[in-house]
């Protein structure tokens, strides 16, 4: 498959799964229940389209030439009025261009991830805190990517200078600012959204078969990892097919970055699947007899544990409650441990039942009258 044939299937792919997405999304909750990473990730889907699109320019319309791999007496021989040198320098131009589309597409995604964790975490230990902290993470790292890209050349014309040679820097198709910051801070913030759902749910006490999906589902940011670092070694290495081979290598990774963020959230989608081709063990509950899974609101978690934290008797069987507690509402917003999806018109009841005895007050109350089975007992 040829590189611009691949760019175009991958896109393809990548924004079905975005309609499938919403399309999940509109069933589960409806258009007006709508969070914004339900409206980040149409956005992100266009911004991967126009990456998409410099990418392929930089192959078909301009070859793959830009301002770098050019010796020093091959610079002073091109012809500025030639075909070759206006190449070279559109070809810069939209390497820059897609260098600042690639790191919006991803973080974009990045935050529309983030957002669904603050859903999917509310009231659950320490985990919203740990959202709070991917929000600062990923405006930072964003901010000083880009600024990385546009800053690091200065002026900033050098970035498509051809003759004389502007340098490593000012050459946008192996810029090592370019390439390493992008890469540390893309695997640094993946890294840490990988840190807020695992250790949760390695800790639900679910059965080993049920849990290591989960955990692959929510996995998949190690796929982009692995591309990120795959394009990064691309591109140092490919010598003068560098600005094509990361072309390649930029539209994969936006394609795996978009599938692997919805697979938890078209999840239902994906369970009614299983169901028809008989596995949908996969998707069961843990198999205890005793725990029943109800659609609780991550509110309606937060209180019953609240109240569950002030009792002064904590049994087994109080401790099998909150588990399955937990279970429920982990599984509530996203319903990724529930049976079968709530609807719209699921309502969360919290209730309280307290009991208290008081001393008997002879003066106050008479003894019952004896009844003939009293003899019985």
């Amino acid at each position: 498959m040829s590189v611009n044939v691949e760019a175009w299937v991958l896109l393809s792919l990548a924004l079905a799964f975005i309609i499938v997405r919403i399309i999940v999304r509109w069933n589960l909750v409806g258009i007006s229940q709508f969070q914004l990473d339900d409206y980040l990730m149409p956005v992100a889907g266009a911004v991967f389209t126009a990456e998409v699109v410099a990418a392929y320019l930089v192959v078909a319309d301009y070859s793959g030439l830009t301002n770098s791999y050019m010796s020093t007496e091959e610079r002073a021989s091109l012809d500025p009025s030639s075909h070759e040198f206006s190449m070279r320098v559109a070809g810069s131009k939209i390497q820059v261009i897609g260098w600042s589309l690639y790191v919006a597409s991803l973080w974009l995604i990045k935050f529309c991830l983030a957002i669904f964790y603050s859903r999917l975490t509310t009231g659950l230990q320490n985990l919203p805190t740990r959202v709070r902290g991917a929000y600062i993470l990923l405006g930072v790292t964003w901010l000083a990517a880009q600024l990385s890209l546009l800053l690091s050349c200065q002026p900033f014309h050098r970035f498509w200078q051809v003759n004389p040679d502007p340098g490593n820097i000012c050459q946008p198709t192996k810029s090592p600012v370019y390439v390493y910051v992008c890469v540390i801070f893309d695997i640094i913030t993946d890294l840490y959204l990988l840190l807020i759902p695992l250790p949760l749910l390695w800790a639900v006490k679910i059965n080993i078969k049920r849990k290591i999906p989960l955990i692959a589902l929510f996995s998949g940011a190690t796929f982009v990892m692995v591309a990120t670092l795959i394009r990064a070694v691309v591109i140092v290495s490919a010598g003068p097919d560098g600005a094509v081979s990361g072309s390649k290598w930029a539209c994969r990774e936006g394609f795996v970055s978009i599938i692997v963020s919805n697979l938890p959230i078209i999840q239902p989608l994906i369970r009614k699947l299983f169901s028809k081709i008989g596995l949908s063990q996969l998707f069961s509950s843990s198999g205890k007899p005793n725990t029943q899974s109800y659609p609780l609101s991550s509110r309606g978690f937060q209180t019953i544990t609240s109240k569950s934290g002030t009792d002064t008797k904590k049994g087994k069987s109080n401790a099998g409650a909150v588990t399955g507690t937990l279970i429920s509402a982990w599984g509530s917003d996203e319903h990724i441990l529930n049976d079968s999806p709530p609807t719209s018109k699921d309502i969360t009841v919290v209730s309280e039942t307290v009991v208290q005895s008081e001393p008997w007050d002879a003066n106050k109350h008479s003894p019952p009258p004896r009844r003939e089975w009293d003899s019985e007992l």
